[in-house]
């Protein structure tokens, strides 16, 4: 059994911005030259998460907006309060969906849905650089 880990780097938006990134975890899968395991992505930081949707516009826009009626903006965060900054409702949200997702693979192929992405969501209220780690187990 093998344990290979790898990283995906961009730079984000902010603001609830939708990375997909479907075709890089599958060229990563590829070159490591498993056949069969698990791989899991890792979001190292705190008001970013990973899921999968169908990443289309509409949907986007549903989930954005999801999370606006949950965590709104403009709510009075206590986090907020010590002023340090002022991203409470960027930590509510990632930690509403969390920062890893696991997916098996089979014959190489990460076994997803006809229509599901795997996507990271930058809830931060800046653009950021993000890192995320890809761990690939199998054999």
């Amino acid at each position: 059994m093998a344990v290979i880990h790898k990283r995906i780097e961009f730079e984000t938006e902010g603001d609830a911005h939708i990375v997909e990134i479907t075709e890089e975890i599958r060229a990563m899968l590829g070159d490591t030259g498993l056949a069969s395991g698990i791989l899991n992505v890792f979001v190292p930081g705190a008001t970013g998460a990973v899921t999968t949707l169908e990443h289309e516009p509409g949907v986007c826009i549903d989930f954005r907006e999801l999370f606006d009626f949950i965590a709104p903006v403009d709510r009075d965060y206590h986090h907020n309060q010590r002023g340090v900054d002022s991203n409470g409702h960027s930590h509510v949200r990632a930690g509403l969906l969390g920062p890893s997702l696991t997916v098996p693979f089979d014959e190489g192929v990460p076994q997803l849905g006809r229509w599901q992405q795997v996507v990271f969501i930058d809830f931060d209220e800046v653009p950021r650089s993000r890192a995320l780690v890809v761990t690939f187990i199998g054999e």
